[in-house]
């Protein structure tokens, strides 16, 4: 049941080996995935600052083994952009001083768990924030260039505007107005190439734009060229950046069609032609429009996607030969329950959006629930048929410290999906200023959920196939958890199980999960199969019940199955917080076979030396090592290294996560038992792999 983060690569330096795994195991406490290398030299040091990508260095300020001056040192020397905390005992003004002369970015108090926390997320934070800044500016230089590069040799004219004058301009646009070369016009006012009769209203125009309005994004206008001829045209605007200076981005377009025709091709390239709406296109552009205006501060904007409940339900019921007419239907509905401050839009086969651009949270909230009632009890008519149905709407208010279109449209997805996985006809918006109130709806309506699929063993278990690459006999599965919705569609984990887990439901599903794999393992081998199960496991959940190895014991003896047929496997970083506990857990498992397997293993300090704690059967290796494995020789060298070492202790090694092919043919020269991952098969509900 753990969750995958993006890891921290994290360099400790301090003197006692229990020091640096305290610190690793208060990092961890807080919800950081760390992936800690501690070094015993400076040669050491410098080896992984040079060979490997680090994205923190915490090293104790008293360090005698490497001086945290050494540290400094290597990581200024290493040309790399790693922020440095220095790790104090204790909060003293001359110290503090000390370590910031030294060079430390900041500093983390040893006995101050939430304090070293909250510092080292934000310096995570702010190095990652830092590197993408520099991804992007390279981006963008690139981007400019091949943009520069395009404009240059388009058929479209086009210049750049500013302050009134032309610092740009490429071949279409010159040939447009009868000049040779740019040095023509360089420097000459865009009034210049306007009719007398439209001069006034183009000045007016420049004014506005240097009071730092925006453009209008078309007008109509007399142009006059070089000969001093006449011609009607259309401007197109668009606010830009040339050189770093912020300009406006002119096309000129001469009008080879009456207004009356322009304006109606136009509204065909920005509406679908099913349902009226705006497209996909057009209502993107939209909203990457309403994102800038939030960057730049202003309030008041929402994101709302809508889709009908059920929907595959629907089709079946009407027939595809009704879907436009179902559609059409949709989005009048919509469009009727629109005030005048919304634009709505239709973004795929049945999503519609709507963008609102003078809703507060009250006022989007208002304005879902009017779409919400405008289907709610309605009868539609289609074909023969009389159908109800509900619909469900996901939102996000839109402001400046979320104005991204990706994350924006992910939020509002997240909402859309838990409405839905709730049962449908709801509403959830995010609103960053009001989450409390948001939130608490939201988390109760879930709570009632799970509770129900608790009691009425509304999970079901998808298995994923882990593959000996020795030709063991037998059949091994690992069991995902997934949640059954009320039109019969699965639901993913990562929508319901982390609020499981705040919510302290975490032990319950666990149980359900255990006792489920033993039926579903009992009827295999019923039917004649061996099948072998591996189970998530929390150690919240051991340590909640200090029966729960008794229990597990029980039921196995009940099933009548062999208990090495179950594997439970406990997330390695947390197991350090829990040790007692799952130490007698595993006591009472191995009474009967049952395995023990730790899973994400390699992210800790020393791995291996948790086996001296814990008498695991199996080790998997984490995720990160075998991502992109074929192209990583640090990595393949560690996985060797693990693998053999595993094999030494009569371990069974299993490579989780393996996505390629090229990491799969490493695999099988590198020493590991099993692997397991979408290159083999997905996790799905039905356990049809061939592993003969």
């Amino acid at each position: 049941m753990a969750t995958n983060d993006a890891v921290l690569r994290l360099l400790l330096v301090d003197d006692r080996l229990e020091d640096a795994e305290q610190m690793t195991s208060t990092l961890r406490n807080g919800g950081m995935a760390v992936r800690p290398q501690r070094p015993d030299t400076v040669e050491e040091l410098r080896t992984l600052l040079s060979g490997q990508s680090i994205d923190l260095v915490v090293a104790a300020l008293g360090a005698t083994g490497i001086s945290f001056d050494v540290v400094i040192r290597e990581v200024e020397a290493s040309g790399k952009d790693v922020p440095v905390l220095a790790i104090l005992e204790t909060l003293e003004e001359r110290t503090l001083l000390d370590a910031i002369k030294l060079g430390a970015r900041d500093i983390v108090l040893r006995n101050q768990p939430l304090q070293a926390q909250a510092i080292v997320r934000t310096e995570a934070e702010a190095v990652k924030a830092r590197r993408s800044l520099r991804v992007l500016e390279s981006q963008l230089r690139e981007t400019e260039r091949r943009c520069d590069a395009l404009i240059a040799s388009s058929r479209d004219p086009i210049a750049y505007i500013h302050e009134g004058m032309h610092i740009r301009a490429n071949e279409a646009y010159l040939e447009m107005f009868g000049y040779e070369a740019f040095e023509d016009i360089e420097g000459l006012s865009a009034l210049d190439l306007i009719a007398s009769s439209h001069a006034d209203g183009f000045k007016q125009l420049l004014k506005r734009l240097s009071k730092g309005e925006a453009p209008p994004k078309q007008l109509e206008i007399k142009a006059v060229d070089a000969n001093g001829s006449e011609f009607d045209a259309l401007m197109e605007f668009t606010s830009a950046t040339y050189e770093g200076e912020p300009c406006v981005q002119i096309v000129f377009r001469p009008q080879l069609v009456d207004a009356s025709m322009a304006a109606e091709l136009e509204a065909l390239r920005s509406r679908d032609t099913v349902t009226g709406l705006s497209n996909r296109g057009h209502f993107m552009g939209e909203l990457e429009q309403a994102v800038a205006a939030a960057a730049a501060g202003k309030p008041h904007q929402a994101l709302l996607l809508v889709e009908p409940d059920n929907y595959d339900a629907l089709m079946s019921s009407i027939g595809m030969t009704h879907t436009d007419e179902l559609l059409t239907q949709l989005s009048a509905r919509l469009s009727a329950a629109l005030d005048e401050n919304t634009l709505a839009g239709r973004l795929s086969d049945h999503r519609f959006g709507v963008l609102c651009s003078a809703h507060d949270y009250k006022a989007s909230q208002a304005q879902a629930e009017r779409i919400r009632a405008a289907f709610k009890g309605q009868i539609i008519e289609i074909g023969d048929r009389s159908l109800t149905l509900t619909v469900s709407i996901g939102g996000v208010q839109i402001g400046e410290r979320n104005a991204l279109i990706s994350p924006l449209v992910s939020r509002a997805e997240t909402g859309l999906q838990s409405a839905m996985g709730v049962g449908g006809d709801r509403i959830e918006i995010h609103d960053p200023a009001a989450r409390d109130r948001a939130e608490e709806e939201r988390i109760q309506a879930w709570i009632q959920r799970l509770e129900e699929a608790i009691a009425q063993d509304g999970f079901t278990l998808h298995y994923q196939p882990i593959v000996s690459l020795s030709g063991e006999p037998g059949e091994t599965y690992e069991a995902y958890l997934r949640l059954k919705g009320n039109a019969g569609e699965i639901i993913q984990p990562n929508t319901f199980l982390p609020l499981a887990m705040e919510q302290g439901l975490g032990p319950e599903i666990d149980r359900w999960v255990i006792r489920k794999a033993i039926t579903v393992v009992a009827e295999r081998q019923k039917a004649g199969k061996t099948t072998t199960l591996y189970v998530k496991l929390t150690p919240e959940t051991i340590s909640a019940n200090d029966r729960l190895g008794a229990d597990i014991a029980q039921w196995v003896s009940e099933a009548g199955i062999p208990g090495e047929r179950l594997v439970l496997q406990l997330h390695e970083p947390a197991v350090f917080t829990h040790l007692k506990a799952i130490q007698v857990f595993a006591q009472a498992l191995h009474g009967v076979g049952v395995r023990l397997a730790l899973e994400h293993f390699g992210t800790g300090l020393n791995s291996f030396q948790l086996l001296q704690h814990i008498d695991a059967d199996i080790v998997k290796i984490d995720r990160s090592y075998i991502t992109d494995l074929s192209k990583n020789p640090a990595n393949q060298a560690k996985v060797r290294e693990m693998a053999e070492k595993a094999r030494s202790l009569d371990k069974v090694c299993v490579a989780h996560y393996v996505q390629d092919a090229g990491s799969m043919t490493v695999l099988f020269g590198i020493g590991v038992d099993y692997v397991e991952g979408d290159f083999l098969a997905s996790a799905g509900p039905a356990m049809n792999y061939d592993f003969g």
